[in-house]
């Protein structure tokens, strides 16, 4: 393996985390951002209300998100093992 396939598979790689973790991250800031405005505007410092819209929002994203995730993640290992296959021994 040298040193541009090894290149092509980290890229492959964190573009691979970029697309699986990217909405989970964009929903989370949405969130946090209505929440702290809500917060701001309200002036009501209650620490439960940061926690618990966050984890119920992101546990529903999770559920409609993980087939978007489950196949990236395949279609990553199967592009993996076809190319580590592929490789001279």
């Amino acid at each position: 393996m040298n040193q541009a396939e090894i290149m092509d598979v980290a890229y492959d790689a964190v573009w691979t985390l970029i697309k699986v973790s990217g909405p989970l991250m964009l929903i989370a800031l949405g969130v946090g951002l209505i929440i702290a405005l809500f917060q701001a505007l309200t002036q009501i410092q209650e620490m439960t209300l940061t926690f618990v819209p966050k984890i119920l929002v992101m546990f529903l994203a999770m559920l409609v998100l993980l087939p978007f995730m489950m196949t990236e993640m395949i279609e990553f290992t199967n592009r993996m093992v076809d190319h580590f296959i592929g490789l001279p021994n």
